[in-house]
């Protein structure tokens, strides 16, 4: 099961180039037969639909079929991706699952999946389309972001 963690939904329901990547990552991955079903995460921002339901429609666009797409639409950060995935997971019997997100993100994202049991393994997209300097940002606000989550024992 490849779990997608969910990025930013543009006006008119169009995803970011975050979300854009990660999708077409765990798009490959079921192509592949890495993975037999995509989880999108994320609920709605700024911006409808959800970010699930983004993830879910491009995987949807791709090819994957409707069967092997599921949804946690209600989310809005990295520890709650993961959490209100799990009641989806445990029903599908899933413990082995594919986080898909950026490269600098996965630290983060794999320490609260195995803080909430999951066997987990990153799959990060390629930085094709990428603002370098969003990602600049993004990587320097995660440093931060998993010292707090790592000393508050998040996902415990």
């Amino acid at each position: 099961m490849a779990v997608v963690l969910g990025a930013a939904v543009w006006p008119g329901g169009e995803p970011s180039p975050t979300l854009r990547r990660r999708a077409k990552r765990a798009v490959a991955l079921w192509q592949s037969g890495e993975v037999g079903a995509i989880l999108g995460c994320g609920g709605e921002g700024a911006h409808a639909p959800s970010e699930a339901e983004v993830i879910c429609r491009l995987a949807r666009e791709a090819g994957v079929p409707e069967e092997a797409l599921f949804r946690e639409d209600r989310s809005t950060t990295t520890e709650e991706n993961l959490r209100f995935a799990l009641p989806v997971l445990e029903e599908m019997g899933a413990h082995d699952v594919v986080i898909v997100s950026e490269a600098y993100h996965l630290p983060r994202a794999l320490l609260v999946a195995r803080r909430l049991g999951l066997r987990a393994r990153g799959a990060a997209p390629g930085l094709g389309g990428a603002r370098m300097g969003a990602q600049a940002r993004a990587m320097l606000r995660e440093i931060p972001a998993f010292v707090w989550y790592w000393l508050r024992g998040a996902g415990r």
